[in-house]
């Protein structure tokens, strides 16, 4: 075994771990932050593999921007924070499709491969990546990025309770204790 393997080992391993973290735990901050490990964990695999592009474009989309994005959904969704006791479901059927899944796809490999060495190809060039997917690849590129919008604006309507309520008096948007702005200010009480 050389370096590079023991590396690869490991970071799969932490990849795993914090994996595991995310569907295990009860908190679903932690669980956002155990996917930056476990997303942070395959760039390193990346960047050992060569990958340097790929590994940047991981950190900077995935880590940067998709995680944050969960975070600040949850955030704005006034999701529980903190340990939620509806998170405990039973975890033997999770465990037992995720451990059949990976058992078939491991035999799928093992069968395909039989243990023989493949030959890499030539490595490729940030140019030609960039030419996959700017041409070939940009309409899925766009669809993508219009869904991620898509889903902020949907936590910013979800955490705010008075858009799309219909107004109580007739005289404007309806507000979450239906009385207006200022409405306890000036019944002699503090908002």
């Amino acid at each position: 075994m050389t370096g590079a393997d023991v590396l690869l080992l490991a970071l799969g391993a932490v990849a795993v771990g914090a994996g595991a973290l995310v569907v295990t735990t009860r908190h679903l901050v932690r669980a956002g932050l155990y996917l930056v490990v476990c997303l942070g964990a395959l760039a390193g695999v990346y960047l050992v593999l060569a990958a340097e592009l790929v590994a940047w474009v991981q950190v900077l989309i995935y880590v940067g921007a998709v995680v944050v994005l969960l975070l600040f959904a949850v955030m704005l969704t006034r999701a529980p924070i903190g340990a939620s006791d509806d998170l405990d479901r039973p975890g033997w059927p999770a465990a037992l499709i995720g451990g059949g899944a990976g058992l078939g796809l491991a035999a799928l490999l093992v069968d395909a491969y039989r243990w023989t060495r493949v030959d890499l190809p030539t490595p490729g060039t940030a140019e030609r990546l960039g030419e996959q997917v700017f041409r070939t690849w940009v309409l899925p590129f766009e669809v993508l990025s219009v869904l991620l919008l898509s889903a902020l604006v949907g936590a910013v309507v979800l955490s705010r309770p008075d858009i799309g309520r219909r107004p109580a008096d007739g005289r404007g948007p309806a507000r979450a204790d239906n009385q207006g702005w200022g409405a306890k200010d000036r019944a002699g009480g503090r908002p």
